[in-house]
């Protein structure tokens, strides 16, 4: 894998790729989805369920006024004549304010402004018509999916009087809510990880030992900056990757709204995914590993009382990498529609301000996202490895079985 280039970006540069960018109806409730999720801090697997939501709605709601591939259900009654674009705005608009009604006013400034361009009249109004009607049918749908189900029943490890700390993992239940595209969240549930025995286990262990320690790492500055890049999680990490290479292909709006409705149900599906591995398996962090490695009966790990990640933790099992899975994901839905070799896409980060990464193979960014989690000390190789092949599945998997060409 050839690595990817790192620049650190001025703001002239910034503003020149935001102002140039090709953007249409999809992109923009695209951008809208993923800026609501964000404000309302919505937990990631929850708001990448909604972002399958709101692209399966503009999907059905376009498909059916040209339908020139199969519908996620089935295909609505569009009047002759009626616009793409009010439908696909409508659509988004009205899951949007059903997933996120707080935030009713914003959508409905956004809305008036995508009908803006749409002249008065029957195709306008027939558009909204139908739009409003397909995000009514997916929310009908996914309203008892499993993603609310309010109960924790994750039981912790202890023995009868023995003290453990008190914060319960997040998202015990998530490997059971309902899956968009795969029969069940464990359709692709990789083998059970390493023995701790194993050469490779103590390969792995060495190598987030020191690479990703808090203090006295062995990492490079570059690395340190690609560790603190990929702290950033959710939907912002991977849809702008999306948005790029839809808006460098000119796509019309039905093939940009089929795009984005794979890479959403992928990317939503691998959430669920990787939490059912998660918790079916229950390995060890680095940092619970390395404080304890007297304990694995190995000989090649060596245990370190004070060892530190260079990030916090995530409250979750270590196996699968869940970063990993779904940036392989979203990679393999563009990798199976334009092939590995893209248009160069530049991402930035919340979590490592005035640092840009740019690619131009897809499977260099999967690579990077394996790597920034042994760099941060939160995952083994192993882990990002099988993480970002199951994702790889999954992406291939609903591209084959979803939104097929009808001729």
């Amino acid at each position: 894998m050839r690595p990817a280039t790192r620049m650190i970006a001025s703001a002239s540069l910034l503003v020149t790729l935001s102002s140039t960018a090709m953007t249409d109806v999809i992109t923009d409730w695209n951008e809208n989805a993923v800026a609501a999720g964000t404000t309302a801090r919505a937990a990631g697997p929850l708001h990448s369920r909604n972002m399958a939501i709101v692209h399966v709605a503009m999907f059905e709601a376009v498909n059916s006024i040209d339908p020139r591939y199969s519908p996620y259900r089935r295909r609505l009654q569009a009047e002759p004549g009626t616009s793409p674009d009010a439908a696909a705005a409508a659509a988004a608009h009205s899951a949007l304010v059903r997933l996120f009604p707080e935030q009713a006013q914003e959508f409905d400034k956004a809305l008036q402004k995508s009908l803006a361009s749409v002249p008065d009249g029957p195709s306008k109004t027939n558009g909204v018509r139908l739009g409003e009607q397909a995000a009514a049918a997916i929310l009908s749908e996914r309203s008892k999916d499993g993603a609310h189900t309010p109960a924790n029943a994750y039981r912790p490890f202890t023995v009868a009087g023995k003290y453990v700390p008190t914060v319960f993992p997040v998202f015990p239940n998530w490997g059971a809510v309902r899956p968009f595209g795969l029969k069940s969240g464990d359709a692709f549930r990789p083998p059970a990880p390493y023995a701790l025995t194993s050469a490779q286990w103590a390969k792995d262990y060495n190598e987030v030992r020191t690479l990703g320690a808090k203090k006295g790492s062995s990492r490079t500055p570059e690395q340190t900056d690609i560790a603190r890049f990929w702290e950033l999680t959710g939907p912002g990490t991977y849809n702008p990757v999306a948005r790029q290479i839809a808006a460098a292909k000119g796509l019309d709006v039905l093939d940009n709204a089929r795009l984005f409705a794979l890479f959403a149900i992928a990317t939503a599906d691998a959430a669920i995914a990787v939490f059912d591995a998660k918790y079916a398996y229950n390995f060890w962090r680095p940092v619970t590993a390395i404080r304890n490695a007297d304990l694995d009966g190995s000989d090649a790990t060596e245990r370190d009382a004070s060892w530190e990640p260079l990030i916090s933790t995530p409250m979750h099992p270590e196996y699968p990498c869940a970063h990993c899975t779904l940036q392989g994901a979203a990679a393999s839905v563009l990798r199976v529609l334009f092939g590995d070799l893209v248009p160069t896409f530049t991402m930035t980060s919340t979590t490592a301000p005035g640092v840009t990464r740019s690619f131009v193979r897809l499977s260099d960014y999967v690579t990077e996202v394996i790597n920034a989690r042994i760099f941060d000390g939160v995952h083994y190789r192993n882990s990002g490895e099988v993480g970002a092949e199951m994702g790889c599945k999954i992406g291939e998997y609903t591209v084959e079985n979803y939104f097929r060409p009808l001729r």
